[in-house]
């Protein structure tokens, strides 16, 4: 067993990716005051406003650093569907991802709420609305992947709503902080060990 060094400017994460091979049993779909809204082709700032305001503070800068092109060919994509959750008063507060790009499969490639509405049950319905949409006529596969710098139960969370872990793998990048893709003072979880830009 050994440790590997990374340079203070580097994250290093351990990245589990899960599946279903089946669509679950149909349950009663928990109670919330959100409901899901799709947006058919999000302009690139309102998309990496959302979600910049629910992955911050796990590091998510993906597509934040894309360019406008890079970004609108994904989410303008016919077989990539985005969706708000949105509350009462119509503020988006969580995001879904649906990629169908791979034949017979669906990557839910972004799962998210605002870390003010964890822990209160609206992960449960807001899987139940992602489920309903992604088993669609054709699919065989649905999927995602959660990292160890996601909330603590992510995890624990995806198995308890039937996916099954699959394969694990490492991912390293240059802290996004230190970049400025991100804030200094987000995911203090997670300690700025470099100086930043």
């Amino acid at each position: 067993m050994g440790l590997t060094h990374l340079p203070a400017d580097q994250i290093a994460a351990v990245v589990t990716s899960l599946e279903m091979r089946r669509r679950p049993p149909l349950r009663p779909v928990p109670d919330s005051p959100l409901r899901l809204v799709r947006w058919a082709r999000p302009e690139p700032e309102k998309y990496r406003a959302l979600f910049r305001r629910v992955g911050a503070g796990w590091l998510w800068f993906s597509r934040l650093v894309m360019d406008d092109a890079a970004l609108t060919a994904i989410v303008h994509d016919t077989q990539v569907q985005v969706f708000a959750a949105v509350d009462r008063a119509g503020v988006e507060v969580g995001m879904v991802e649906l990629d169908f790009r791979s034949a017979g499969t669906c990557e839910i490639g972004y799962f998210a709420l605002v870390p003010e509405l964890t822990g209160q049950g609206h992960g449960r319905w807001l899987m139940a609305e992602t489920l309903a949409r992604a088993w669609v006529a054709g699919v065989n596969r649905v999927w995602l992947h959660t990292c160890t710098l996601d909330h603590p139960s992510a995890l624990n969370f995806y198995r308890a709503q039937g996916f099954t872990p699959v394969r694990r793998t490492i991912e390293t990048f240059t802290d996004p902080r230190v970049t400025g893709a991100l804030p200094a003072d987000v995911a203090p979880q997670l300690p700025l060990l470099a100086p930043t830009r």
